[in-house]
């Protein structure tokens, strides 16, 4: 049995920066990984995604040439060379994340971890062989992976998911896609773009789940208007080799043929190989390892870090993740995830840019609240652009006239939105935004007029 002071189970966005902070502070680390250093965030998510819904907003650009006076010649699609810039990217956030690691010192075991009893482990070897591990303190940062759904004859087919979609060299035919939440929208609209029919399949009665019925509403004409075809109260019952599958669309079966099927219908974690009942670490019925607001586990001296722990799967939450655990155990400090901020912005395009409170959630809260709504049509550099899809929309604590709750689906929404975050950060109150001299024409100036359009002054 060989004793460190910390292992990390996991590369992810947020046991990367706890370990080089763990080497810093004196603690002898070790870091365990199965696979390629980076986690979730570096090889399949945010790097190769964004990469590639550029690639597609160029080919949508290109198209739209003569909108501009822009006249282009036809347009096609690479994929082997979007995959090829897409493999450059990933690499070299992956290489740059393994020298600074090595460059901090902290040992990196190539290998699969397992609990074996309290705070102990033992880490199947790439190489060969087996390493009997065990520290004071553990950290379970082992990720998520793509969700199977119990569909029958699924395991007959093949099927893709978030990561082989992105490893294809030909643009698909027809792309059928179950599932019309985050990953399912990205796809569905990037691939539309490079060329592909896309039928996306939605079990319920909106896209995206979570948000405003007005706000998923404008996100499903937008896809339409990109050609994308929606199917919404859609479950799918069978699916059979030729990628032909039957499918209960308000309750009426019907057969849809495709060339390629895309599973997105969730995520589910990497927590069935680590064995975590052996070192006393409860999970959840999904899998989902159980946390306090501190990130405790229920074994002492075990802590869980980003989506491995259920809750937002976000990069910047791991990220936060890991901050309240250095400021806990390493600075003397007291966090907790307690009321945190969750922003986060939908790659579509144009983006969709949320945080807070959406509209249903405030009005079950049963705060008194106003709601301010305009669409991207009235806003000059939107206009100026030709960019003018979506709409802008804020909750408004009719109290305190705070906002607590911002959605913005438009030209750069994520970056618009993050202007609103700030203002819910420092507590301003609507009227400081709606009174602020800012500069025209910015995207940023429509916070100025979208205060002028609260729904309950029509």
């Amino acid at each position: 049995m060989e004793d460190f002071d910390a292992i990390i189970i996991g590369s992810g966005q947020g046991g990367n920066p706890l370990a080089e902070a763990l080497v810093t502070a004196g603690k002898k680390t070790a870091m365990v990984e199965r696979g390629e250093v980076g986690g979730t965030c570096i090889n399949r998510g945010c790097t190769p995604t964004k990469t590639m819904v550029a690639s597609a907003r160029v080919a949508y650009l290109a198209r739209r040439g003569a909108d501009y006076g822009v006249h282009a010649n036809t347009i096609t699609i690479d994929m082997e060379r979007v995959r090829e810039r897409k493999r450059a990217i990933v690499s070299s956030a992956r290489q740059s994340r393994e020298k600074r690691l090595t460059t901090t010192h902290v040992e990196l075991i190539r290998g699969e971890a397992s609990f074996t009893g309290p705070r102990q482990l033992r880490v199947d070897l790439k190489s060969g062989g087996e390493r009997w591990l065990r520290a004071p303190w553990i950290f379970i940062d082992t990720g998520t992976r793509s969700a199977r759904p119990p569909i029958a004859g699924l395991d007959t087919i093949p099927y893709l998911d978030n990561d082989s979609i992105m490893e294809l060299d030909q643009v698909p035919q027809h792309l059928l896609i179950l599932g019309g939440g985050y990953i399912g929208v990205e796809f569905g609209q990037m691939f539309r773009r490079f060329g592909s029919q896309v039928t996306i399949l939605q079990h319920g009665a909106h896209l995206l789940a979570e948000e405003d019925e007005d706000v998923t509403a404008e996100v499903a004409k937008i896809l339409r208007e990109d050609g994308i075809e929606i199917l919404l109260n859609a479950h799918a019952q069978e699916v059979k080799p030729g990628i032909v599958l039957n499918v209960s669309v308000e309750s009426r079966m019907q057969t849809i043929k495709g060339s390629h099927l895309l599973v997105a219908t969730g995520r589910t974690p990497n927590t069935d190989a680590l064995k975590p009942s052996a070192g006393g670490v409860e999970t959840d019925e999904w899998g989902f390892i159980r946390t306090n607001d501190r990130l405790e586990t229920t074994a002492p001296g075990v802590y869980a870090i980003g989506d491995v722990k259920g809750g937002p799967q976000f990069t910047h939450i791991s990220y936060d993740d890991y901050r309240i655990l250095k400021a806990n155990l390493l600075d003397g400090g007291q966090r907790t995830t307690r009321d945190r901020m969750v922003p986060y912005a939908l790659f579509m395009d144009p983006q969709l840019g949320r945080v807070g409170m959406t509209e249903n959630e405030a009005r079950k809260s049963g705060r008194k609240i106003r709601v301010a709504r305009m669409p991207m049509t009235s806003v000059a550099r939107a206009l100026e652009v030709d960019e003018t899809r979506g709409l802008m929309k804020a909750v408004v604590d009719a109290e305190t006239e705070e906002i607590i709750g911002v959605a913005v689906l438009g030209i750069e929404g994520g970056e618009v939105m993050s202007v609103l975050q700030m203002a819910m950060m420092g507590h301003l109150k609507w009227s400081v935004l709606h009174d602020a001299v800012l500069a025209h024409p910015t995207l940023a100036e429509a916070v100025n007029n979208l205060f002028l359009h609260f729904d309950d002054k029509k």
